[in-house]
């Protein structure tokens, strides 16, 4: 979100901070993508824009709350104020905690694990209604699908992502057993190291399957220390993962920076992963 319309949903994100009490003069540009996140000081809170209200907010701060009560490692919402998602010159805004993160030395392997672990402990006991993983890989298969959403993808590489989105997708779903409630995307951009050990944040992508969907998006060395989990499964969910994710990067409407860049790299790594297989 540039230009005006980013000053629009800062804007709104301010005005929004001081209707609930919350002292606010500056708002400090954190992410900048389809969504906008914001460090709003001296309040010292973190606002979420996105310019278009739907349930997908209301369901994630439902989702976070009911999370953290359950002692989930989970970023939490702004407890100075009602947790609600608030709407403001057609932007929905949410407001949560800010964590100052811990900068020496990454997040090892173990303990990304072991806090993993720990969500999918908690989700076990929460029902929620979420859509299933094959929701997400159907979204994808239908991106390659549509040519004037994907116009840049070249052939080859088209065929490519629709046979494993295909194939690999079908796969997965025939060898998963037991399901339940997952993060959806719990890669190390949604795991913030704090002080008091990592939490999970943004909810939005929460979905239904098998852990070892949620395990690929982790480092792979991650998957190593995760107990339980199938690791031919793990593997499948892997290269479906990676088929998924370079396919957002096609898409015309795609805001991550250096998006192309990754999807050329990812390409890359998808062939090596299959070994000439699909």
């Amino acid at each position: 979100m540039d230009g005006p319309l980013g000053a629009r949903a800062i804007a709104a994100a301010e005005a929004i901070a001081s209707s609930l009490a919350l002292t606010c003069d500056q708002a400090v540009v954190l992410n900048n993508s389809n969504k906008l996140t914001l460090r709003l000081l001296p309040c010292d809170v973190l606002a979420r824009v996105a310019p278009t209200p739907d349930n997908v907010a209301q369901r994630e701060v439902e989702l976070a709350r009911r999370l953290a009560e359950a002692g989930c490692p989970v970023g939490i919402l702004e407890p100075r104020v009602s947790p609600a998602v608030h709407e403001r010159d057609g932007f929905a805004v949410t407001l949560w905690a800010y964590y100052e993160q811990v900068r020496a030395g990454q997040l090892s392997p173990s303990t990304y694990a072991r806090a993993l672990e720990a969500l999918h402990t908690g989700m076990r006991g929460i029902s929620a209604p979420v859509p299933h993983f094959t929701t997400r890989v159907e979204s994808a298969v239908q991106l390659v699908a549509d040519h004037s959403r994907t116009p840049a993808l070249p052939a080859r590489d088209r065929e490519l992502l629709a046979r494993v989105l295909e194939r690999v997708g079908g796969s997965v779903v025939e060898r998963s057993g037991d399901e339940q409630l997952l993060h959806g995307e719990p890669h190390p951009g949604n795991v913030l190291s704090t002080p008091n050990g990592p939490l999970f944040i943004d909810l939005e992508t929460c979905c239904r399957g098998p852990l070892e969907f949620d395990v690929a998006h982790a480092p792979v060395e991650v998957g190593e220390y995760y107990r339980g989990i199938d690791p031919e499964l793990l593997r499948d969910c892997r290269i479906l993962v990676l088929a998924m994710i370079t396919t957002w990067r096609w898409d015309r409407n795609d805001q991550l920076p250096n998006g192309r860049a990754f999807a050329a790299q990812w390409l890359g790594e998808l062939r090596a992963a299959l070994g000439g297989k699909i």
